[in-house]
């Protein structure tokens, strides 16, 4: 876990501190399956800016991710920038003027990294864009094999309004 004392930062309003973090990143589960970050530390902008109300939090980096796919379930890799941006008021009268991260004067970077990571992940990762999947029959990949398994047999269990609807 990746943590930034912010009592070390003496800083007045309106004054800006940049530095360079590392971060380590921590592996995601996203619908049962696991996405890894290559490398698992890396390397981040932090911009605390002081303003007369409370601080301002940027963060920025770029991750790798490794996972598999949504559809045929081979290795995808998505590359991502990610940045993220916190506000944390000084004397807060609402709960929702503080940031979750920051906590006995330490701001949690890993923590925050992972959420902004999430919200920038899409909907389905994909090995590639036009990807078919498994067949829905065999469960074979159809991005290496496509093939068509025909007209499924009807089910017996219909053949009585299949008549009816002959009939009619």
């Amino acid at each position: 876990m990746t943590t930034f004392d912010l009592r070390r930062l003496k800083l007045r309003s309106g004054e800006q501190f940049r530095d360079e973090q590392e971060i380590e990143l921590e592996p995601l589960e996203l619908g049962g399956q696991r996405y890894l970050p290559v490398p698992e530390k890396v390397p981040a902008e932090l911009v605390v800016t002081r303003a007369s109300t409370g601080t301002v939090f940027e963060l920025a980096f770029h991750v790798r991710m490794h996972g598999p796919c949504f559809r045929c379930l081979e290795d995808a890799v998505l590359d991502l920038p990610i940045s993220g941006r916190e506000y944390h008021a000084t004397d807060p009268q609402d709960e929702e003027l503080r940031t979750p991260y920051v906590e006995d004067d330490k701001l949690d970077l890993s923590a925050w990294a992972r959420d902004a990571l999430a919200l920038e992940l899409p909907d389905k990762i994909l090995c590639r864009p036009d990807c078919a999947g498994l067949c829905p029959v065999c469960g074979k990949n159809l991005n290496d094999e496509p093939h068509d398994h025909g007209e499924p047999e009807p089910d017996s269990r219909w053949a009585a309004l299949a008549e009816l609807k002959d009939r009619l």
